[in-house]
């Protein structure tokens, strides 16, 4: 392998750490922002419950998003190789801002008792085999993952996230009617067109193969 290919090989994954790590830097800035309007007044901004609950349960959700991107195999199809990469950088930067804002408002990262703030969803008893929130790959479908490769491994990953990605724009969805601050309302308007987009593109990949989604979570 040459040196201009060692370097170009090398180069990607330090510029999506370098683009996560600057979204993430003005996510942090955001929340400061709210930190600073806290309370100086009786009309200070507050986190309201939803505002909590959805950064605390959006950020475990995108954890799982992050790992499924990051078990497959580095050997697999580029465009599909691009997508993962994409939704790595993309969803670690989201991370570090809503758990920026939880920090700054001294909010724990998780809760006992996920997707309360989303009343009256089905989700919130932990149904669909035991998943807490919608469109969680299980533990065994993570391990099948794992251990494929080649096209069976490109398939199963655009599968699992396609539904992942479903459930997270359930959950956006939700978001925007229910939460108090503007900050993680558009954040969450983001989310929408970003993982509708990629929820379209991988779904025509997938069609070109002559394999269908999982059924919607």
């Amino acid at each position: 392998m040459g040196s201009d290919a060692r370097r170009s090989r090398f180069r990607r994954p330090v510029l999506l750490l370098l683009c996560a790590a600057l979204i993430g830097v003005a996510g942090i800035a955001a929340g400061m922002w709210l930190q600073s309007a806290r309370d100086p007044s009786p009309g200070g901004v507050q986190l309201s419950e939803s505002d909590i609950g959805f950064a605390q349960d959006m950020s475990v959700h995108h954890e799982q998003a992050v790992l499924i991107a990051q078990t497959l195999t580095r050997d697999v199809d580029p465009q599909i190789r691009v997508i993962a990469d994409q939704i790595v950088a993309a969803q670690t930067s989201e991370i570090a801002t809503m758990r920026g804002w939880l920090n700054l408002f001294d909010e724990p990262f998780s809760t006992p008792h996920p997707m309360r703030w989303m009343h009256g969803s089905d989700h919130v008893t932990g149904e669909h085999g035991g998943a807490p929130m919608p469109g969680m790959a299980s533990t065994d479908e993570l391990a099948q993952l794992a251990g494929r490769r080649g096209a069976d491994a490109e398939t199963l990953f655009l599968q699992l996230m396609i539904r992942h990605h479903q459930g997270g724009v359930d959950m956006a969805e939700a978001a925007t009617h229910a939460v108090a601050s503007e900050p993680i309302r558009r954040i969450a308007l983001g989310m929408i067109r970003e993982q509708s987009n990629e929820i379209a593109l991988m779904t025509a990949i997938l069609d070109t193969r002559n394999a269908k989604p999982l059924p919607h979570p």
